[in-house]
């Protein structure tokens, strides 16, 4: 079942965030912090709390399986664009005993039904180049690179 996520979920929620942080650490160990998350118990209470900002979980026997940060981006105020709004997934992660069981694509199909269901134009993200498993599972999804995000490291 993928619902809104709530305040009681948000222990889960932070054990997932770790996660999904040391899978970046891994890939990028200059830049992500091991050990760390990106959010604490204060900032996901008031992420949870607005609605630009919806956070999906996945819930099976109990257990929260996987999540999926969301952000309703208005572009109504660019004047060289056309669309209105876009939704971007700034995270998803399903906990690594979890993966390969159809919890992200659950997550992801919900996702994509909520855009529609809130008239978004696009449904966007971006996933780092040394997570390869994340890009594939993206791409199987039906995603295609819209923009490249380069860098030089000083």
């Amino acid at each position: 079942m993928i619902r809104k996520a709530k305040e009681n979920d948000i222990p889960r929620i932070l054990e997932l965030l770790s996660q999904v942080n040391d899978v970046h650490a891994e890939g990028r160990p200059d830049f992500f912090k091991k050990g760390q998350r990106k959010y604490e118990e204060a900032e996901l209470k008031n992420i949870l709390n607005d609605d630009v900002t919806p956070v999906f979980v996945c819930e099976e026997d109990g257990d929260v399986k996987g999540y999926a940060f969301c952000v309703i981006q208005d572009l109504s105020k660019c004047s060289n664009l056309h669309p209105d709004k876009s939704l971007y997934i700034d995270d998803i992660c399903v906990d690594e005993k979890y993966r390969r069981h159809g919890v992200g694509k659950k997550l992801y199909d919900y996702v994509i039904q909520y855009a529609k269901d809130k008239n978004c134009f696009n449904v966007t993200l971006n996933v780092w180049d040394k997570n390869p498993e994340a890009r594939m599972f993206y791409e199987k999804m039906g995603m295609k690179v819209q923009k490249v995000c380069m860098e030089v490291v000083l």
